[in-house]
């Protein structure tokens, strides 16, 4: 079951959309105020909606009509890092310009207890489906990272799985480490969507598919696929060194990692479509924009 949040006759509106695409309208403001009721009836999440839609109709239009909104309107998104032995590789060609010989700080995290944890976005720099993303100015090696995301609440709990393209600048991080900060957060550096699948309904998040398709004047110009189940790190493991001495609120997104990285001669243009799919979640499609537009 997924929960989604579009645009219907002016009014914003959430719904429910079954594993037949059916969807169905549902009373709460916003997927935060799903969860709060099922806490408070003190059922799960997908028991109340279940019990809300079980005698109605589903709507008569179909999820590709609609226009979607961003699912959730974290109040903060973090990311990990180097939690795929993809992404290790690619820190390390970036941090020693393509000399893969020299062992870096990207080995030494990527083996560690501890992982590498940081602020990504706010509700405002972060767009939904169909917005666009916004390149950076002061770079010339912009990439998306398809990250599956983990929406939170306050006590650190998953309470479902969406989809998340971590910006990044490839330059930028490169250059230096202590850059990190400008390489990940600009505004519209972040996007979320197209839904929302409730935790309780994915069997295992450890073994969802993940595409990515980027295409520049209307031709497929980048590829790639992964799995989750080649993450190194389990996702209670990132959840727990992000709450630690930590104030988590209800909704954050935690983004768990890329294993898709485009190649080394390829950066984002104005103009190019981003789409990133996840399987029994969907998928995200952006357009990106250049630095001022």
């Amino acid at each position: 079951m997924r929960i989604i949040r579009f645009v219907h006759e002016g009014s914003i509106q959430l719904a429910a959309v079954n594993d037949s695409d059916q969807i169905f309208a549902l009373p709460q403001s916003d997927f935060l105020a799903l969860i709060k009721e099922a806490d408070d009836r003190e059922i799960s999440p997908l028991q109340l909606v279940c019990i809300t839609i079980e005698n109605s109709k589903a709507l008569s239009f179909n999820v590709d009509q609609l226009q979607l909104l961003v699912p959730i309107e974290a109040p903060e998104v973090w990311a990990a890092g180097v939690t795929y032995e993809r992404s290790r590789d690619a820190r390390n060609y970036e941090a020693t310009d393509g000399r893969l010989d020299a062992a870096t700080f990207y080995d030494k995290v990527y083996d560690a207890v501890r992982p590498e944890i940081f602020f990504k976005s706010t509700a405002a720099r972060t767009v939904g489906p169909g917005g666009n993303v916004q390149l950076r100015s002061d770079s010339v090696w912009q990439v998306p990272e398809p990250e599956l995301g983990l929406v939170l609440n306050a006590n650190g709990e998953i309470t479902g799985y969406t989809i998340g393209n971590d910006m990044s600048c490839r330059d930028i991080e490169g250059e230096n480490p202590l850059y990190l900060p400008q390489a990940k957060v600009w505004k519209r550096s972040c996007s979320l969507g197209p839904a929302i699948r409730l935790a309780e309904t994915v069997d295992n998040p450890y073994n969802l598919q993940i595409a990515s398709r980027i295409y520049r004047n209307g031709q497929l110009a980048v590829e790639g696929t992964a799995n989750t189940s080649q993450l190194k790190r389990k996702l209670e493991e990132l959840t727990e060194f992000l709450m630690r001495d930590n104030e988590l609120f209800d909704g954050t997104v935690l983004l768990t990692g890329t294993c898709i990285v485009p190649p080394n001669e390829f950066t984002l243009a104005h103009g190019d479509r981003i789409e990133i799919e996840i399987s029994g979640i969907g998928t995200l499609v952006n357009q990106v924009i250049g630095a001022g537009s």
